[in-house]
């Protein structure tokens, strides 16, 4: 096994990622890349023309339990603590800084709590440095209020993944409605994010018909799942 890269960040942020995964591997820290950045890893079509764009800060997923080493091992590769957030917020997420680049690293710890809560510690043991198509799509379909970016990283990873059963380089359809079968509330904001994706598909005409059928497939799969008692009590 080669030894860690334990040399100062990179300026390009996409070697950056590999860096930070590549060594959290080597040292067997569980540490997932997700954001837009995620998707540049896994979808080609957000590597060209017309989803292509910058990225400017880097976003992981890791366990809480392995906080202890995740400090020590980000300060190794060169990154600073953002040491008063840390102090507020470090129970559920870290903030680290590329001082040099001016670059943010946020951290989640098992959770990524935003406009819903997604859990994330049964879905960080695999391998891969990335955090899996579903888990992706599910960590930008939670967003309330969708901006241009969002909705470029959404159609890109569409473009380039069927739905299906199982991970690995489909959409985890199974996954995503058992989840959406016990949240209510995000259910209806994959409702609304659904219809807002349609309506930015008018503006790509070469990709409507792929991501269109493959939202109305993801749709049918957490339509036909059976809802929780929670779920129906807020329906």
């Amino acid at each position: 096994m080669p030894d860690v890269d334990h040399s100062s960040p990179r300026a390009d942020i996409v070697e950056e990622a590999r860096r930070v995964t590549t060594a959290a591997q080597q040292e067997q820290i569980a540490l997932k890349l997700t954001g837009g950045l995620g998707i540049y890893f896994h979808a080609p079509s957000a590597r060209a023309a017309p989803f292509r764009r910058e990225y400017r800060d880097l976003d992981f997923v890791g366990l809480s339990a392995q906080r202890v080493a995740v400090q020590p091992f980000l300060a190794r590769l060169g990154y600073k603590p953002d040491i008063p957030f840390n102090t507020l917020q470090g129970r559920r997420r870290l903030r680290y800084w590329d001082v040099m680049h001016d670059r943010q690293v946020d951290i989640f710890l098992d959770q990524i709590w935003m406009c819903h809560i997604i859990d994330l510690r049964d879905r960080l043991h695999e391998p891969e440095g990335v955090l899996t198509p579903a888990d992706l799509l599910l960590t930008k379909m939670q967003i309330v209020k969708l901006n241009a970016k969002d909705l470029t990283d959404i159609v890109a990873l569409l473009l380039d993944h069927p739905v299906g059963a199982g991970d690995g380089e489909v959409i985890n359809a199974p996954y995503v409605a058992r989840l959406l079968g016990r949240d209510w509330g995000f259910y209806r904001t994959l409702q609304l994010n659904m219809d807002r994706i349609r309506t930015a598909l008018a503006r790509l005409p070469d990709q409507t018909d792929a991501v269109g059928s493959r939202l109305a497939a993801l749709w049918q799969a957490v339509e036909m799942h059976p809802k929780s008692l929670s779920w129906r009590l807020r329906a």
